[in-house]
């Protein structure tokens, strides 16, 4: 038996049923103060935050604590604004409700950094986060976006682990928050806004999304096209639609996504971008119906200088003037993305009626083995065939990151990711599967699983991040 840690562990299990339970439910969350016949457009923006944990001196620590304790390597002197960045939400959006403002935002945090500012004891971050959260005056302003508890790229993280990133995630957010805060909790971030598209791994993406109780995902533009291949129209960039995806046996399944469109991500977001774009937006039909367009929209919240400086400086006037002008004087509003949706719905906007997309590069998989007469053999084929013929054809997935692959390279970390995987889920998951009791050492060797495949590990190349991982995998390992 491994030794255990003398640290406590994260909240990241053992709280299934009532997480389940309340996010089982089918209702409108979200209380609003917008009518949507008085809006032309809307913008959504959502601020990405996340802090990988590292190994360090026998401990595993938020690499926060690493830049705070040792601020003369790289930027690590940065640390200081991170630790503001991730809490400055929690002074701004008060200040404006409380000047009578209508403020929107929405906000993604890794089940890593969550957890390393519970481990850094930085409660004045964490308490800040849950005024705006629980407290009834702000949290309508506020919405928070589930992610991989990780921040594990969901292409090449293994299909089994994928749904335990997304209840991991779930167990930390309503450890500090509560289960009420968690069922306003339905849209999904993904890391690195990376959506697969080998067609098991995005069948099996969406069916945990689903079945975990989230109602719609954030994609990228680039990541998706039509059922005949082509990019989506211009206007359909601005509206819901609806991602359709079949497994290699011919079942299909499909969520709502909002489309963030391409661009600099941070220097979006830090000077407002989608508030001007969105002016220039007008009303489009869904069917019948005519609906608000929405500009959405994602950046780092903490990494380079426009969001350090920028934002922050920028982010209070932008309110005053939508302030100033009225709420509806332009027409255009700030507007979060499951606010937008269920108001949508409650004015008949029926989801069946959203255009249709797949994952990129899926037509020419569907082209050489349509969906019903489907077999993985006959799938896989038709994918190294492509491989072999197209140059232009991957399975990897379309990343914002769009020149790194997640896979070609990475074998070091990949291949040890893969075996922790297989050894875990070859001592776990039979006891699942009989609905026996978990040892006690099961909550720890699914953190180090979930750990190894934390994104920052490959990001960064080769390295001191492959050598995190490398010891995060032999740590694993002692409890598979």
């Amino acid at each position: 038996m491994p030794h255990q840690t003398a640290q406590a562990l994260p909240s990241i299990c053992g709280n299934t049923r009532e997480i389940d339970s309340i996010m089982g439910q089918d209702v409108h969350v979200y209380p609003t103060n917008l009518h949507l016949e008085k809006i032309k457009a809307g913008f959504a923006c959502a601020l990405h935050m996340h802090q990988p944990t590292i190994p360090v001196n026998g401990r595993l620590i938020s690499n926060l604590q690493y830049m705070f304790e040792n601020p003369n390597q790289g930027d690590n002197h940065n640390a200081s604004v991170f630790a503001w960045c991730y809490s400055r939400m929690g002074d701004f959006i008060p200040e404006l409700v409380e000047a009578g403002k209508n403020p929107r935002i929405m906000l993604d945090y890794s089940g890593n950094l969550l957890w390393g500012l519970q481990e850094m004891g930085r409660f004045d971050i964490l308490d800040k986060l849950k005024n705006i959260t629980c407290n009834p005056q702000y949290s309508p302003y506020v919405e928070w976006l589930g992610t991989m508890w990780s921040h594990a790229v969901v292409p090449s993280t293994p299909i089994p682990d994928i749904k335990l990133h997304i209840r991991a995630w779930q167990h930390q957010f309503a450890s500090i928050f509560g289960l009420e805060a968690l069922n306003r909790v339905r849209g999904f971030s993904p890391p690195e806004m990376h959506l697969p598209n080998h067609p098991d791994t995005l069948y099996e993406y969406i069916k945990a999304l689903k079945e975990c109780g989230y109602r719609w995902l954030l994609v990228q533009e680039h990541s998706i096209e039509r059922l005949d291949g082509s990019p989506l129209p211009q206007s359909d960039k601005y509206i819901p639609n609806r991602l359709q995806a079949y497994n290699s046996q011919g079942e299909k399944i499909s969520i709502t996504v909002l489309i963030k469109t391409q661009g600099s991500d941070t220097k979006l977001v830090a000077q407002n971008q989608p508030y001007h774009e969105a002016k220039g937006r007008e009303q489009q039909k869904i069917g019948s119906l005519t609906v608000p367009s929405l500009v959405s929209q994602i950046a780092d919240g903490e990494n380079g200088g426009v969001m350090m400086n920028e934002y922050p400086r920028d982010f209070l006037p932008l309110w005053d003037q939508i302030k100033e002008n009225g709420i509806y004087h332009s027409g255009v509003v700030g507007i979060n993305g499951t606010e937008y949706l269920e108001l949508l719905e409650a004015n008949g906007v029926d989801s069946e009626n959203y255009p249709i997309c797949q994952a990129v590069q899926q037509y020419k998989i569907w082209q050489k083995v349509p969906p019903q007469t489907a077999t993985r053999q006959l799938v896989e084929a038709a994918i190294q065939e492509l491989k072999a013929t197209d140059h232009q054809f991957h399975v990897e997935g379309a990343s914002w990151t769009n020149n790194l692959s997640w896979v070609q390279g990475y074998e070091n970390v990949l291949e040890p990711m893969n075996q922790l995987s297989a050894l875990f889920h070859q001592k776990y998951d039979p006891l699942v599967a009989a609905n026996l009791p978990l040892p006690p050492d099961y909550q720890e060797a699914l953190l180090y699983n979930l750990l190894v495949q934390t994104s920052c590990f490959r990001y960064w190349g080769q390295g001191t991040w492959t050598d995190y991982a490398r010891e995060l995998y032999q740590r694993g390992k002692a409890f598979c």
